[in-house]
């Protein structure tokens, strides 16, 4: 079986090396791409001088162009956001801005250079959103290029105004795990059907 590569994106606000359940759920997703043939690279994107714009490089000290490098060498890309205010974090909303520029890019056969490569969210919250989220982000990968699998997708909300985060739970709930382990194991599937017959120039 070919081994894959993903790139995790963690869009939490907190630096490192404070606590985040952002952090702890796209591990959990990257454990079960690993039992998938799938290694696995994780970034706390907010550890990184990401700068704004809609550009692949926005000059002197931009930490995107290596992030972009990672995403171009990866078959599939995890974004891993908290809910706020029922929205994706300013971090993921930066992430698909600087995405963008990717529609300008080919690959050899003149295909943007996103086609081929599989897109998969994970969204954690103690309030409504994630849905919401979910649709927000994976519409904007697939404008990119990137293609979604079945059940491409996992969250968890917690009970609305109460402060148990994620990682606070003594375990993951079945659920999650459940959801986690499917959205893992189709992502795998579609990235290995796309690298043996990408779409056509």
């Amino acid at each position: 079986m070919t081994t894959l590569r993903a790139l995790a994106l963690v869009c939490t606000l907190k630096p490192s090396p404070a606590r985040s359940s952002s952090m702890l759920m796209a591990r959990q997703v990257l454990d079960q791409l690993a039992e998938n043939d799938v290694t696995g690279e994780l970034i706390r994107v907010v550890d990184h001088d990401v700068r704004p714009g809609v550009e692949t490089d926005m000059g002197a000290g931009d930490a995107w162009p290596d992030i972009r490098r990672k995403i171009a060498a990866a078959d599939i890309l995890l974004i891993s956001t908290p809910t706020w205010l029922g929205h994706m974090s300013s971090v993921a909303q930066r992430v698909l801005e600087r995405l963008d520029a990717a529609l300008s890019d080919t690959d050899d056969e003149g295909r943007p250079a996103m086609f081929g490569k599989v897109a998969i969210a994970a969204v954690v919250g103690n309030e409504d959103g994630a849905h919401k989220i979910i649709a927000d982000l994976l519409q904007g990968l697939n404008d990119v290029g990137f293609s979604i699998p079945a059940q491409g997708s996992t969250y968890w909300n917690g009970e609305a105004m109460k402060p148990v985060d994620y990682q606070d739970l003594d375990e993951t709930p079945s659920a999650v795990a459940s959801t986690n382990t499917t959205s893992a194991r189709n992502a795998a599937h579609l990235a290995r059907l796309l690298r043996a017959q990408g779409y056509p120039s």
